[in-house]
């Protein structure tokens, strides 16, 4: 076995590990491969390995991928970085299947944007609004107070979108889980009030991804564990 599938194999031990700890079946948490700065011939050789779903930071960078790899029909091409309003279009533009997720939703300008793009096409896209957890001046994402707001006004006009739940990132330091736990909890209360699933839970990277999965997660985030050190 090669080192890719020998990275591979220790993620999905870790991950089942953390479910059994904490009685969850690990069916409920998808592993997300970051792909960002590696290359076209890494993506196939996950796939290789069974991994379909693989995200991106920068959408310049997604979009070459996209291209170098549309022979493959499997791939699921995910957003996590944060989104500049300049660069929907190009978003927009993806050739089929396009995006399947966008985890970076934190305004109500980037939504109108969002939506002005992809609704005269009558298309659907899949968003997670992006929390800024823990209050870090250096992290993405809406504050707590404001994911209500956020959320109402895109049901109320942003109808492109489809908000399918959270996304936030640990803290740079010290026990991920309280960061975490809010999260889950902000998730519960925003699917009661407004009636909707919220499903997903974009939560846990390399170094945290047992806390998250502890707290709720259903999506961990992993690069530098599966690819190794970024180039």
């Amino acid at each position: 076995m090669n080192l890719l599938a020998n990275n591979f194999a220790s993620v999905r031990q870790r991950i089942e590990a953390a479910c059994d700890a904490v009685g969850r079946d690990a069916r409920e948490v998808a592993l997300l491969a970051v792909s960002k700065f590696h290359t076209a011939e890494a993506v196939r050789a996950a796939l290789a390995v069974g991994q379909v779903a693989f995200g991106e930071s920068r959408v310049q960078e997604l979009v070459q991928k996209v291209g170098e790899l549309q022979s493959e029909p499997d791939l699921r091409w995910h957003l996590i970085g944060s989104l500049q309003t300049n660069k929907v279009r190009d978003l927009v533009q993806l050739p089929a299947p396009g995006l399947a997720l966008l985890h970076s939703l934190d305004r109500a300008k980037l939504a109108n944007e969002l939506h002005r793009g992809f609704e005269p096409a009558g298309r659907k896209l899949d968003v997670l609004l992006q929390v800024n957890a823990s209050g870090e001046d250096q992290k993405h994402g809406c504050a707590m107070v404001d994911a209500e707001a956020l959320l109402e006004h895109v049901l109320t006009n942003c109808t492109s979108l489809r908000v399918t739940g959270l996304m936030a990132m640990g803290p740079l330091s010290g026990d991920a889980r309280p960061v975490f736990d809010r999260v889950a909890a902000l998730r519960d209360r925003l699917a009661k009030q407004f009636a909707l699933q919220l499903e997903t839970l974009s939560l846990g990277m390399s170094g945290d991804l047992e806390a998250a999965i502890a707290a709720g997660s259903t999506m961990v985030r992993v690069g530098t564990a599966l690819f190794g050190p970024r180039p």
